[in-house]
Formats: structure tokens, C-alpha cells, sequence
């Protein structure tokens, strides 16, 4: 049973716009009693425009220790954070937010390592597979990423965004792992498909692939947490794909987060 909130309760927020999809406030808040922390997480809806008044304000209160990130403040948070992991650095991008000794904020980006794990779950190693990823926004970029820390032999990216698209092509190939090119919305040849973008959660959305093209071998991933099972998700199924949801993806790094929170991550 969660204890009920007391004045000494430490508190966290999870902001973003839209914010009513998100999953983790229950989840992160019971694990946070499971390990013996007083806290909780909340939510808050935060505009673009309002994200730097809201920042300046959250930087000084006393009891909030953590920010969790979502769509669309991932690389604006990045510049509101004095340090990063080194993926955040590498990616310009942080998901989560957490309050250093001396009051500034330290960021991490953990999206990637959720949805491969996810995949994992699945009884999917992306080694060796040809992916197709659509999204280069925040937790696309982590997804590419992370994709390509997993192995795989050739990775494509599509995004509308054609500058934030060629960039993360740009760093990826710096790496010198796995090659990495421009994409399209033609799903065919590919192993793993990924879809790192909103569509899907307002009805009527364009799916982000041609599914019809889709290989029923083909592991096919989503972000989307509401609907819980998205549009690309079900005609995947229908395809016969195996998949994963936003909501897959969340159980799987929500430890990371947690662990990142309370500073165990190290």
C-alpha cells in the first residue's frame, strides 16, 4: 500500500503537452514506497511556451527533486541541465531531470534503452537486423541510438524534419558502427520497425508506415502509451508481426528511472 502524502514528502513531476496519455505516475510513485522513498510523482501539462517559466520556478522549490520528460521538452530540458549522462550529451536530448547537490540539474535519456528492452522482452535481439526507425525527435533520436548500440546491421530513419533528420544521421555514423541512411515510409526489407512519433494518439492520424508492406516477420515497436494499443500496433498485428507498445516500452525502463531519480543510478 502507498503511504498517503504527508508536508515531507518529496516530489517529482512528469511534464509534457499533451500530458493525460503519460503511465508513470502511478507506477513510479509505488515504486518509490517499494524502496523505501517518501516521494511521489505528478503530473503537470506544461506548454512550450510556458516550459522556461516553468523551470525557473521548479528550480526553486525546496522538495522537488526529479523531472521526468516527455513530448515536446526533450531537447529544451537538455539546455536547462548544468550536466548530462553521456548519451544525453551525444543525443542533445534528456527525458529525465535530477536535482544535484548544489540545486542545478543533472539529465539522462533512458527512452532508447526502454524500447530495445521492450523488444528483448519480446524474445527480439535486434543484432544483425535491418531497422527502419520514423520519428528523429527526442525519443527517436535515443531509439536510433540505442538501436545501434544493440548491433544492428543497417538502421534507416524517416522524418519529415529533414534537418533534425540528416543531424542524428550525422552523429550516428560518427560513431562507426553500424551505417546509417535516410528513410521513407516504405517498411519492406526491414527486419525492425520502430515508430518514435505521435501519430496515432489523436484518431484519424496517418498510420506512420505502409503496413501493408509490412513483413509478418518483422518486429514492430511503438512509443504510443494512449491508445494503449495504437493503430500501427494493431495492423501489425493483423500483419502478423510480433510488437511491442509505449506501454511495454515504460515497463521496461521504469526501474531505470527510478534508479535514476534517487541517485542509484551509478
Amino acid at each position: 500500500m502507498i503511504p498517503a502524502p504527508t508536508g515531507a514528502t518529496r516530489l517529482c513531476v512528469i511534464i509534457g503537452d499533451p500530458i493525460a496519455q503519460v503511465r508513470s505516475p502511478a507506477g513510479v510513485t509505488a515504486a518509490f514506497a517499494a524502496r523505501g522513498h517518501d516521494g511521489i510523482l505528478v503530473p503537470a501539462q506544461v506548454s512550450a511556451a510556458d516550459l522556461a517559466d516553468f523551470l525557473s520556478v521548479a528550480t526553486r522549490l525546496k522538495n522537488l527533486d526529479g523531472i521526468v520528460v516527455t513530448i515536446p521538452h526533450k531537447f529544451a530540458c537538455y539546455q536547462a541541465c548544468a550536466s548530462a549522462t553521456e548519451r544525453a550529451h551525444f543525443l542533445g536530448t534528456v527525458n529525465l531531470m535530477r536535482r544535484r547537490a548544489d540545486g542545478a540539474w543533472h539529465g539522462d535519456m533512458v527512452d532508447g534503452l526502454g524500447f530495445v528492452g521492450a523488444a528483448r522482452a519480446r524474445g527480439i535481439d535486434p543484432r544483425g537486423m535491418r531497422a527502419l526507425l520514423v520519428g528523429a525527435g527526442g525519443a527517436g533520436s535515443a531509439i536510433a541510438l540505442a538501436l545501434v548500440e544493440a548491433g544492428v546491421s543497417d538502421l534507416a530513419v524517416h522524418d519529415s524534419a529533414t534537418g533534425r533528420r540528416d543531424g542524428l544521421i550525422g552523429r550516428l555514423n560518427g560513431l562507426g558502427k553500424a551505417p546509417v541512411r535516410i528513410g521513407s515510409e516504405d517498411p519492406a526489407g526491414f527486419d525492425f520497425v520502430a515508430n518514435a512519433t505521435p501519430a496515432g494518439m489523436k484518431h484519424g492520424d496517418p498510420l506512420p508506415v505502409d503496413v501493408a508492406r509490412l513483413a509478418p516477420s518483422a518486429y514492430c515497436g511503438c512509443v504510443i502509451t494512449k491508445p494503449e494499443i495504437s493503430p500501427f500496433i494493431a495492423a501489425a498485428r493483423k500483419a502478423g508481426c510480433v510488437t511491442g507498445t509505449g506501454t511495454d516500452m515504460y515497463e521496461q525502463h521504469q526501474g531505470i528511472m527510478v534508479d535514476f531519480l534517487l541517485g542509484r543510478d551509478g
